[in-house]
C-alpha cells in the first residue's frame, strides 16, 4: 500500500482519468478509487466547494490541504497506467502534472 498527498485539485483531476470501460475487476477498483478520491459532504462543506452554471468546480484554495490518500497495489498501477498511457498517445494535459509526478515519478 502507497500513500499519497493529494490535495483537492489533484483528486478532481484525478477522477477525470479513470477508465469509463474495462473489465469487472477494472470496474471495481474504479469504484474504489472513485470512493476515495470524491469529496465527501463534509470536505465539501469544509473547504466551501461550488459547482458553477458552466460545470466549473471552485473550493476556498486557503483552506485547501493535502491529504495522505491511501493506495493499494492495483489502484497505484491503474492510476500509473492510466497517466502512462495518456502519455505515450501525448495526450497529457498541463492540468496532469502534478499527478505524473505523483504516480509516474521523474
Amino acid at each position: 500500500m502507497k500513500e499519497i498527498k493529494m490535495n483537492i485539485w489533484d483528486r478532481l483531476i484525478a477522477l477525470t482519468i479513470l477508465p469509463q470501460e474495462g473489465n469487472l475487476a477494472q470496474l471495481r477498483l474504479v469504484r474504489e478509487l472513485a470512493g476515495k478520491l470524491g469529496l465527501s459532504a463534509e470536505e465539501i462543506n469544509k473547504y466551501e466547494v461550488t459547482t458553477e452554471k458552466d460545470g466549473t468546480i471552485k473550493w476556498n484554495k486557503d483552506k485547501d490541504e493535502e491529504l495522505l490518500i491511501p493506495f493499494h497495489d492495483k489502484e497505484f498501477e491503474l492510476m500509473r497506467d492510466q497517466l502512462t498511457e495518456l502519455d505515450k498517445k501525448n495526450k497529457l494535459e498541463q492540468k496532469m502534472f502534478s499527478l505524473c509526478e505523483k504516480f509516474m515519478g521523474d
